[in-house]
């Protein structure tokens, strides 16, 4: 009956150590994670409502873009 025991304790030991894997890398792989700014999506929005017309969202877009 320790046979069994063993088997289930090395699973358990294995589904610990991919979680711990798979948390490391979603940790490393963040900062690197392409975000998109939030003003560029307001103005998006925007330009989707026909608020502002395509000449003054690619002034606004060019502006938002030489800031980064």
């Amino acid at each position: 009956m320790m046979m069994g025991w063993d088997v289930i304790s090395m699973l358990l030991w294995i589904v610990i150590l991919g979680f711990i894997i798979y948390g490391i890398t979603v940790l490393v792989r963040k900062p690197f994670d392409k975000k998109e700014d939030h003003s560029l999506q307001i103005l998006k929005d925007r330009l989707a409502k026909g608020e502002i017309d395509e000449k003054e969202y690619n002034d606004k877009r060019a502006i938002l873009k030489s800031r980064d």
